[in-house]
């Protein structure tokens, strides 16, 4: 699963630097951890082009009173409240990296590699959104974990290369093939002194 993802410093510059190419109008990416019923810098498709702006994670639960913030990639297109909007509604959540805990609660922090270059590579999330009450929804597609990921969780985002993110937006034939990818490796990190999960 997926739930916390963070922008750094860093890798605010180099969003806003690539969104800068696509929405001239946004003023900055939000720096700092980013929780479920948070606002969060997302890219999505408007008018064949590529779009930037803010939307809060997480789906209204017709069930509850907890949002839904992540969606598994195994049953994305069965499922009523997902299957039209992983078809019409894609997006890209560019994040510096996301958390997880471990079985003995211990925080993990997971973030791309950082090759040929000195700039840290933004990490981009697939996701899918919808308009609920007056505001924009998004959920984070999930996918089973890769090797980086094993040993920490069984579930991971999935995630996307920069040559992919057309595609990911704007070719609806290649859907399934995202559904089914094993996404790339990733460098983790795991602090000396431990933040437990029952501690925040």
């Amino acid at each position: 699963m997926c739930g916390r993802f963070y922008v750094d410093d860093e890798t605010a510059r180099e969003i806003e630097r690539m969104i800068q190419k696509v929405n001239h109008k946004v003023n900055g990416v939000p720096a700092g951890d980013i929780h479920p019923t948070e606002s969060a810098t997302v890219i999505s498709a408007q008018n064949r082009n590529m779009t930037a702006g803010l939307k809060k994670w997480g789906f209204p639960n017709p069930h509850s009173k907890n949002v839904i913030i992540n969606a598994r990639v195994e049953s994305v297109l069965t499922r009523k409240l997902f299957r039209d909007n992983v078809l019409k509604r894609r997006l890209i959540i560019p994040a510096g990296g996301f958390y997880e805990w471990n079985s003995a609660k211990e925080k993990v922090t997971f973030f791309p590699f950082i090759q040929n270059s000195t700039k840290r590579p933004a990490l981009f999330m697939a996701g899918f959104y919808n308009h609920f009450q007056e505001e924009d929804c998004f959920v984070i597609l999930t996918t089973a974990a890769n090797e980086s990921m094993k040993g920490t969780h069984d579930r991971m985002p999935l995630t996307l290369e920069p040559d992919e993110l057309d595609e990911w937006l704007f070719d609806d034939r290649s859907l399934e093939k995202y559904l089914h990818k094993t996404p790339a490796p990733l460098c983790k990190k795991q602090d000396y002194a431990q933040l437990l999960l029952d501690n925040i």
